[in-house]
């Protein structure tokens, strides 16, 4: 499905500049904890978006489930790959966040 593959590069998108977000974000927080804090900040809003577009990617498979059955084998194993190169992307943005509290 086109839109999977359209939402999965929005994902992407919105991963990578939560990863830099957060990155910056404690690279700065010594120097300059006022934009580091609103780097943070910006960082957990990008997962947000993150986690909203994960669950209409899911609404789609199961709906196109509902509609036609099984999604093609293909479009799974594409999905399955992107997902847990999401979800390891994303545990580096959440410990880059968790090293940003503790600092």
């Amino acid at each position: 499905m086109k839109i999977i593959r359209e939402l999965s590069d929005m994902i992407e998108d919105e991963i990578d500049g939560a990863l830099d977000y957060a990155r910056k974000a404690v690279e700065l927080k010594g120097e300059h904890k006022k934009l580091a804090d609103a780097l943070y900040e910006l960082s957990t809003e990008e997962v947000s978006h993150i986690s909203r577009l994960h669950d209409e990617v899911v609404r789609l498979i199961d709906k196109y489930k509902a509609e036609k059955g099984e999604p093609p084998a293909d479009m799974m194993a594409i999905y399955d790959y992107l997902h847990k190169k999401h979800i390891a992307k994303v545990a580096e943005i959440k410990r880059y966040q968790e090293m940003y509290k503790t600092m």
